[in-house]
């Protein structure tokens, strides 16, 4: 899509995905990231102000939407990615002895942490943009696809899928004026990308309820990893075979190639039942 195409539309940011992203890539060479003369970090600030100021100027209305209390099937999720970071640090430590600036600078982004003063500083700023802040009380995709639904936003705005699981009806990636993304192997070209739930659901032939299933099978946020050996080519296999949810998790379990070590059942009703304000 065009920023003309977005222009005076209302767009639900998923706020936390997009300030993690600033605290990643706004780093000096090293991997250091921004920072006052205090020490403190500023990466997501700078991220914040100039990409949405640059963003208002082409008519877009953003409103940040931010995460409350996680869910419980959440927390091994988030214990695992505190341990990648910690693997992270120690890794960036090795380089930065073997003075190594580009290894350095790759474990740095690996270990960026959302403190909640940064949440709080981020708030503070967008409030003062004039940018509108939604606390969810849960997560904070399912609020902006609550928000989508409601008709208040034209569409999530989100590098992550979730929100389509949650029901948005678009979802916009790539929300940025950048023309390129630096990856490992130099640039790729990035231009907004938007997503149809109504679209995908056509095209793979599913209903939104065997969408959050595909997602269960391949691995969410809450059963991370999914089921062993089955991708989602596979998945959708199994899917279009099997009637209904149980006995989809059957046939799963059946053909994947380890045990599970999650309720599929309980993950379902977290999907479908996330909580979420008005």
């Amino acid at each position: 899509v065009t920023f003309q195409q977005l222009r005076g539309k209302v767009v639900a940011v998923d706020a936390f995905n997009i300030i993690f992203q600033f605290l990643t890539t706004i780093r000096q060479i090293d991997g250091t990231p921004l920072m006052d003369g205090k020490g403190r970090v500023t990466s997501h600030l700078s991220g914040l102000f100039y990409r949405f100021n640059n963003l208002m100027a082409q008519g877009i209305k953003p409103i940040f939407v931010f995460d409350g209390t996680p869910p419980k099937l959440k927390h091994a999720e988030q214990a695992s990615r505190e341990a990648r970071k910690e693997e992270a640090q120690k890794k960036y430590e090795q380089a930065k002895a073997r003075e190594e600036l580009e290894e350095m600078a790759k474990y740095a982004r690996q270990t960026a942490k959302l403190s909640r003063e940064m949440v709080e500083e981020s708030k503070h700023l967008l409030t003062a943009l004039g940018i509108p802040c939604v606390q969810a009380p849960s997560e904070g995709e399912a609020q902006a696809a609550f928000i989508v639904q409601r008709g208040d936003a034209y569409a999530v705005a989100s590098q992550d899928f979730d929100s389509l699981l949650f029901g948005s009806t678009l979802l916009l990636q790539n929300l940025t004026l950048a023309k390129k993304r630096k990856i490992a192997m130099g640039f790729v070209e990035v231009r907004p990308e938007m997503i149809s739930l109504k679209q995908v659901l056509e095209d793979l032939k599913l209903t939104q309820e065997q969408l959050i299933l595909l997602g269960i099978l391949v691995g969410t946020d809450y059963n991370p990893g999914g089921y062993k050996g089955i991708g989602p080519k596979k998945a959708l296999d199994i899917i279009h075979q099997e009637k209904s949810a149980s006995k989809i998790f059957a046939a799963a379990e059946k053909a994947a190639k380890v045990p599970i070590e999650f309720n599929p059942e309980q993950v379902l009703e977290t999907f479908k039942k996330i909580q979420t304000t008005k």
